[in-house]
């Protein structure tokens, strides 16, 4: 597959990759290039499972897909979690519509320009999350708590993805039919929630209404 690695997220005008993943959702692969003269893509490149927030990406963006669906285009997220994992994961937590698939090594990332940030960086993080965290909590402490309270096992293939000293960051992407990049949004390693924030539904779907066209 093409994955030349580019040196900044990939911006509106650029040509996406082609890209070819292990499907979650069915059996097989998926390729970037299936949708090239056939649909708009929305895709949404995440951490791992084991990430809370991420998880909470994925599904903003299958409550947002039949909206999307309606205007013609398609959505695929992508987490970095290997396949077995992520459906059985899938399989007590529906997506219904929802393309997935698996990326464990963090190709499609790095495919879009999608940067990588050391652990010491990260680890010098607070998330305030009221109503969530009793307190401002690092980011480790904050997924332990996280995935706790939602009753997330982190599993052996889990652990996996997590010894990495480097974190990766995430972003969506809205590519028209032809392959060409035309809206994005990119996750800011910052203090707060906007290292966690997701993208702006109506922002979103304006830009979806315009690749429709």
């Amino acid at each position: 597959m093409s994955t030349s690695n580019v040196d900044r997220p990939l911006q509106p005008g650029d040509l996406a990759p082609n890209i070819v993943l292990d499907a979650i959702s069915r059996e097989g692969k998926i390729a970037l290039d299936d949708f090239r003269g056939r649909s708009p893509l929305l895709i949404g490149l995440f951490r791992g499972l084991h990430c809370p927030f991420c998880r909470r990406h994925v599904a903003a963006m299958a409550q947002l897909n039949p909206a999307l669906r309606e205007k013609g285009v398609q959505s695929l997220a992508v987490v970095n979690t290997p396949v077995e994992r992520a459906r059985l994961y899938f399989r007590y937590h529906p997506i219904p519509g929802l393309l997935a698939a698996s990326d464990p090594v963090r190709a499609s990332h790095r495919a879009f320009g999608l940067p990588e940030v050391g652990a010491d960086a990260v680890m010098a993080i607070l998330i305030d999350l009221p109503g969530e965290l009793p307190e401002p909590m690092g980011v480790v402490e904050m997924d332990e708590f996280l995935n706790k309270k939602e009753g997330y096992d982190v599993t052996q293939a889990d652990q996996q993805m997590m010894t990495s000293d480097q974190e990766q960051l995430v972003g969506q992407f809205l590519i028209d039919r032809e392959g060409i990049v035309r809206w994005t949004f990119t996750e800011v390693l910052e203090s707060g929630l906007q290292t966690f924030k997701t993208p702006n539904p109506e922002e979103l779907m304006s830009a979806a209404s315009q690749v429709a066209h």
